[in-house]
């Protein structure tokens, strides 16, 4: 968990910008709108699309934007057709990536995923050559003045969390992902802000990476994430916090 969390913390301490901020909304949407297709567009009775205006919640995105999803994907009006497919494959130092896309057109989408890994020293793998790697979790992040030591044990475990940790600052909450939302809306209940609420993976084994490469593994992250059809990256990168902090200047 460490590992995840020193990168998670350095992560979402990186300054936002507005086209960052628009791109995240793009994704959520299409996440919205691929729930409310499979599951239909009732959000209390529909948990995957739950998932998905949590995360969208959490992103800052209008109540207006998220309503309009849920129509597309629900049929109510037009939208492309989206399908989700994951990725897997390898960076540099033999570091573990997944990639979790939405795409409407998966041939343009895989040799451009192919093309990513290649140019930053890796190469995509077969489907679960190292999903076995990862397991999934719900990871919430919280200011450490933003509560107390006691409230945030107290709510956590109470509502079903794994495991509160404070690191850098910052408290890491890890839940199972049947409990995430339950621990979510105690940490909520409370008035206790956010600074990030997701379902994620969550490596068993990690790799180390040392100096330059380290860069290199941040890269292929951001130019993974900058890609259109990505939803989501997970890595089993581990490193210091110092080449961290270099990487991600």
């Amino acid at each position: 968990m460490a590992g995840h969390s020193k990168w998670a913390n350095i992560k979402h301490k990186k300054a936002r910008t507005d086209a960052k901020r628009g791109k995240a909304w793009s994704k959520c949407s299409k996440a919205i709108m691929v729930a409310a297709k499979e599951g239909g567009g009732d959000v209390s009775a529909n948990l995957s699309l739950r998932y998905a205006v949590e995360e969208a919640k959490g992103v800052n995105m209008p109540k207006d934007t998220i309503e309009r999803a849920i129509k597309k994907g629900a049929g109510e009006t037009g939208g492309a057709d989206y399908v989700s497919v994951r990725y897997e494959g390898y960076g540099p130092a033999g570091v573990a990536v997944i990639v979790d896309t939405l795409t409407d057109n998966r041939n343009r989408t895989a040799p451009e995923m192919r093309t990513l890994f290649t140019k930053s020293g890796g190469n995509l793998g077969a489907t679960g050559c190292v999903g076995y790697m990862f397991e999934p979790k719900g990871i919430l992040l919280v200011e450490e003045d933003k509560t107390s030591e006691e409230q945030i044990m107290e709510l956590a475990i109470e509502a079903g969390a794994e495991d509160v940790e404070l690191e850098d600052g910052i408290w890491t909450v890890t839940t199972e992902v049947n409990e995430f939302i339950a621990v979510k809306e105690a940490i909520d209940g409370a008035g206790i802000e956010t600074t990030s609420a997701e379902r994620t993976m969550i490596p068993n084994m990690s790799v180390e990476a040392k100096g330059a490469d380290v860069g290199k593994v941040i890269r292929l992250i951001d130019n993974l994430e900058d890609h259109d059809d990505v939803q989501k990256v997970y890595t089993n990168l581990d490193a210091s916090a110092e080449d961290l902090a270099a990487a991600t200047e």
